[in-house]
C-alpha cells in the first residue's frame, strides 16, 4: 500500500494517523517532491475509476491561473488534464491510497481510509 501525501495537509496527517493506529504496512510518497509522471497518473486514475478532473483541486491558485474550470471534461481533453496534473502536482487531490488489491481511493475521510485498509 502506498499513500500520496502533502505533509502540510491535515487530511493526509489524519490518514497517516489512522493507518498507524491500524498497524498498516504502507509506504509514504511525498508527491510534491516525488512527482508522478503522466503514465503513473493515468494508472492511478484507472485504479481509482475516476477521470483527471475528478481528482483536480480546482480551488488552488495554480488551477485558477491555468483556467482549468473552463476546460472541457471529455475524452479529447484527457491528455491536457493529465499533463496539467503531472506539471502541477499541487493540483492532485490528496491523500491517495493505492490498495493491495490493485484499486485506489482518495482517502479524505476516515471511512475512505478504512475502505483502503479492507482491500
Amino acid at each position: 500500500m502506498e499513500i500520496w501525501i502533502n505533509p502540510a495537509c491535515s487530511k493526509c496527517r489524519s490518514a497517516l494517523t489512522l493507518l498507524d493506529a491500524e498497524g498498516a504496512d504502507y509506504t509514504v510518497r511525498r508527491y510534491l517532491e516525488d512527482v508522478p509522471g503522466e503514465d503513473e497518473i493515468r494508472e492511478v486514475l484507472g485504479r481509482l475509476g475516476l477521470e483527471p478532473w475528478d481528482i483536480t483541486r480546482t480551488g488552488e491558485a495554480e488551477a485558477r491561473e491555468l483556467g482549468v474550470e473552463e476546460w472541457p471534461r471529455d475524452a479529447e481533453s484527457l491528455d491536457r488534464w493529465v499533463r496539467a496534473l503531472a506539471e502541477h502536482p499541487r493540483l492532485i487531490q490528496r491523500p491517495i491510497i493505492t490498495a493491495e488489491d490493485g484499486t485506489a481511493v482518495v482517502a479524505r475521510t476516515e471511512d475512505a481510509v478504512r475502505d483502503a485498509l479492507s482491500r
